[in-house]
């Protein structure tokens, strides 16, 4: 598989996008406005602790306080009510030392989703090019993605030679056939890094952030430009010079695969990574055949129907829909990755009454998932047809990195009908004619929903209202208010009542 990594660098934004056999896998967006907080180590304060909840708020000076879970929070734990070899208590939940205002370090683990806070941890962990240096610990662990067991005993005895005393270290991948040069160095480096966070953290004052994580385009070079990168292409000649120092420092054998793009084209148009940027926020994605696929977010889950389309078989009704399901599932996992998708995701595929058939869709996903860097649990296809997974979330999925809300239908993608905005209208003004008395009225509302009030019939709508509520309205057509939507005036205050008098 041929893998290249390609970065756009813009005034306004960072894109890097991973490219596997020429599509589009991942795409990693960084903004002024939408800065990445994932890794950023802040020194803060208990605002709540709930036992029953099993977890604490932590104020880290964020509009949103940082979820801390006991779980995560192995540092606060009273070592004392261990209770079995899990370290936990009798209750089966871990007893943490923690109280309102007490000053903590913590580390955002996943960024803030709708109305809920980031996530947070008390394990700190510094990431370097070969290594994960974990202050708070004394573990020595080595990447499940090493498959040689001779190498990864020799990596777990170098790291335990260098390691600083009272601290955790974890090789990661990249690190096969290292030196132990080359590994101390970088361990010595975190552990740099690790004390000078540590002696800022001294002088401030919580909460406040103590270490901020290296940029996007800096972290993606240090986490995915390993050997299995065939090129690296960047339109930034800036960034191309920063990476090309990287290398040489840490992987030179890997620089001779950078390349600075200078072409006239946009780089993204180049490598038609645009267009699959906009695939990837739409609502309906189409599949080789002639099938497709529908994405829905909702709050509790992601929701993924499968359908046949325009594919037209012509074997049997078992096997054409295998053949949909077959390529369904290979774009739906792409689509998990591209999108950035996390929590629990549940598909619809075709039905298909053969266990076998079922099981080689399920064979398919689960072989996929393997190629995701985000940890992902799947189960076989259940009796009504459902697949269900958890995909591990970070960070907001794409669509709401490049989309928002509807003003109008506020994110549903339904707006209420003219008759309901009517017939709401009415209601309001009953209220306003009851608790104010007044008889004279400004209305305006949008000119589709004037015409239809004022369209002609042997009496119209408008006229129907002001006889039956014996009110007098001027009615005023206006572009700016949204369909759904209308302002009143009264004409004694001059003053906008419309929110005076709703239900």
């Amino acid at each position: 598989m041929k893998k290249e990594l390609v970065i756009n660098s813009t005034t306004t934004e960072t894109r890097v996008a991973l490219l596997e056999d020429g599509h589009l896998v991942e795409i990693f967006v960084e903004r002024p406005e939408h800065e990445r907080n994932v890794g950023d180590i802040y020194k803060g304060k208990v605002r709540k602790v709930l036992h029953g909840m099993s977890a604490a708020f932590i104020d880290i000076g964020w509009k949103q306080d940082g979820f801390l879970h006991f779980n995560d929070a192995v540092n606060y734990w009273d070592h004392n009510d261990i209770g079995d070899d899990n370290g936990y208590s009798e209750k089966e939940k871990p007893r943490v030392n923690l109280k309102y205002g007490q000053e903590v370090f913590v580390q955002i683990t996943k960024e803030p989703i709708s109305g809920k806070g980031p996530r947070v941890t008390s394990e700190i962990s510094l990431p370097g090019r070969f290594t994960v240096f974990v202050p708070h610990s004394t573990m020595i662990g080595v990447s499940r993605k090493i498959p040689d067991q001779k190498e990864k005993r020799r990596l777990k005895s170098l790291v335990r030679k260098i390691k600083p005393a009272g601290c955790g270290v974890i090789v990661r991948t990249v690190a096969q056939g290292r030196s132990e040069d080359v590994l101390t160095k970088d361990v010595e480096s975190l552990d740099v890094l690790w004390k000078k966070i540590e002696k800022k953290a001294d002088r401030l004052e919580a909460p406040a952030l103590a270490y901020k994580e290296i940029s996007l385009a800096s972290s993606v070079i240090r986490d995915l430009f390993t050997s299995d990168i065939s090129r690296l292409i960047v339109d930034s000649k800036q960034l191309y010079r920063e990476i090309i120092i990287y290398l040489d420092s840490v992987a030179p054998q890997l620089a001779e695969r950078a390349e600075f793009y200078d072409g006239d084209e946009p780089i993204f148009d180049k490598y038609h990574i645009e267009h699959e940027i906009e695939k990837g926020i739409r609502r309906k994605v189409w599949i080789d055949g002639g099938g497709y696929i529908i994405i829905e977010h909702t709050e509790a889950m992601v929701t993924i129907d499968v359908n046949s389309g325009k594919f037209m078989g012509k074997k049997s009704h078992e096997e054409n829909s295998l053949r949909v399901n077959q390529v369904a599932a290979l774009e739906t996992c792409r689509q998990l990755r591209l999108r950035d998708i996390g929590g629990i995701v549940v598909i619809d595929f075709i039905d298909m009454f053969e266990e076998n058939n079922r099981k080689k869709i399920y064979d398919i996903v689960k072989k996929e998932l393997k190629n995701d860097r985000a940890k992902a649990d799947v189960a076989p296809i259940g009796p009504f047809g459902l697949m269900v997974l958890t995909r591990q979330r970070i960070k907001p999925s794409l669509i709401f990195t490049f989309k928002e809300s509807c003003p109008v239908c506020k994110g549903t993608g339904m707006v209420a009908t003219k008759e309901t905005l009517v017939t709401e209208i009415e209601r309001w003004i009953t209220r306003f004619r009851n608790r104010s008395k007044e008889m004279r009225l400004r209305l305006f509302v949008h000119n589709d929903i004037h015409e239809y009030l004022t369209e002609g019939r042997a009496i119209s709508l408008i006229s129907r209202i002001m006889f039956r509520r014996r009110v007098f309205i001027r009615l005023i057509p206006d572009q700016s208010i949204l369909p759904g939507e209308f302002r009143a005036f009264s004409v004694r205050h001059n003053e906008d009542v419309t929110d005076k008098y709703r239900a």
